[in-house]
């Protein structure tokens, strides 16, 4: 295999085995308050301002139905509520309720607790350098995903 093939497989195993361990530490932060994971991604998503469930796959990188189905099940919950979309008629805007956003604001001192941990193991600036690495890789990502997408 080429070094670019080598790399390409690093970095994805590297990325699956990331998402795997952040989605673990995140079940453990989430189930003293009765939630999920996947519940407190799809929340956290529409904290600052509700969207649709397209748009909230969009930012989280889940597939649209999956984001559906569990939209469907806060809303159940009573965990967030769906309010007309003044730009599309059919697409509803996702919106967390009172109780939603009481949630997820008793998971913050435990996920403080932990990000003050991880940080302190890595150092600050290690941290922002980790970050900043992370986001230029899923920019170029994308960028080569438009390219793909127009051939």
């Amino acid at each position: 295999m080429s070094e670019s093939g080598e790399l390409l497989s690093g970095l994805a195993l590297g990325s699956f085995r990331l998402n795997g361990q952040f989605m673990h530490v995140a079940e453990g932060l989430a189930r003293p308050v009765g939630m999920t994971a996947v519940w407190w991604q799809v929340l956290g998503a529409v904290l600052r301002e509700p969207l649709p469930v397209s748009g909230i796959a969009r930012v989280m990188g889940m597939t649209r139905q999956g984001v559906q189905r569990i939209a469907d099940l806060l809303v159940e919950r009573g965990l967030a509520e769906y309010l007309p979309n003044p730009a599309h008629r059919r697409a509803k805007l996702l919106q967390p309720t009172a109780e939603g956003r009481e949630a997820v604001a008793k998971i913050n001192p435990a996920h403080q607790d932990f990000a003050d941990r991880l940080v302190g193991e890595l150092g600050a600036e290690d941290a922002r350098a980790c970050l900043e690495a992370l986001q230029r890789l899923s920019a170029a990502l994308d960028r080569l995903g438009e390219h793909h997408d127009r051939q």
